[in-house]
């Protein structure tokens, strides 16, 4: 484990330095390239500002005016309904805020685990939750409205499924292995 570990630390320094090597021997101009690459990255940075803004407000705005709560509280009978514990209940606020900000899941889950201990049902779920979905909403907003696409198509209805598939298969992962 420990060869894994020593592996693991120095992995990046080594690309870091592997790959500026690599390209001088190819007669790459490595700083020249650093530089016009660095300048691109500036450009989408300040080209998703605008959408990166719009969308942190959209959900600073959906969770101060309550409606992350309401709607929370409108899918427990669905919880009840479908015969799940009542404990899953605490996990809709993490399932709704994942497909919209990963730093607000986070936030959310991070509060999970404090409140019911990280090798709780509920814990083991929302760090299950968090990897095995995406923040689809942020992704369509920043990378799509970086890269000017307007008609997302099916983008979104197939993200959304994703995130629904993620989180059944998250239920799942977590009753079977754990309990």
């Amino acid at each position: 484990m420990n060869i894994i570990a020593e592996i693991s630390r120095w992995a990046i320094p080594l690309l870091l330095l592997l790959v500026p090597i690599v390209a001088y021997f190819r007669r790459v101009p490595v700083y020249e390239s650093f530089v016009e690459g660095a300048e691109e990255g500036f450009k989408t940075g300040v080209r998703i500002l605008p959408f990166l803004i719009g969308m942190l407000v959209a959900i600073r705005v959906f969770v101060d005016s309550g409606a992350l709560n309401i709607l929370s509280h409108w899918l427990r009978p669905l919880i009840n309904m479908l015969g799940l514990d009542p404990d899953f209940a605490a996990i809709i606020p993490l399932a709704i805020m994942r497909p919209l900000s990963g730093s607000g899941a986070l936030g959310v889950a991070t509060q999970l685990i404090n409140e019911y201990g990280p090798d709780s049902y509920i814990g083991r779920l929302a760090s299950t939750l968090q990897g095995s979905t995406d923040t689809t909403f942020f992704v369509l907003t920043v990378y799509f409205g970086s890269v000017g696409i307007k008609k997302y198509r099916y983008a979104l209805k197939l993200g959304l499924l994703a995130d629904i598939i993620g989180l059944i298969a998250s239920v799942w992962i977590v009753t079977k292995v754990f309990y």
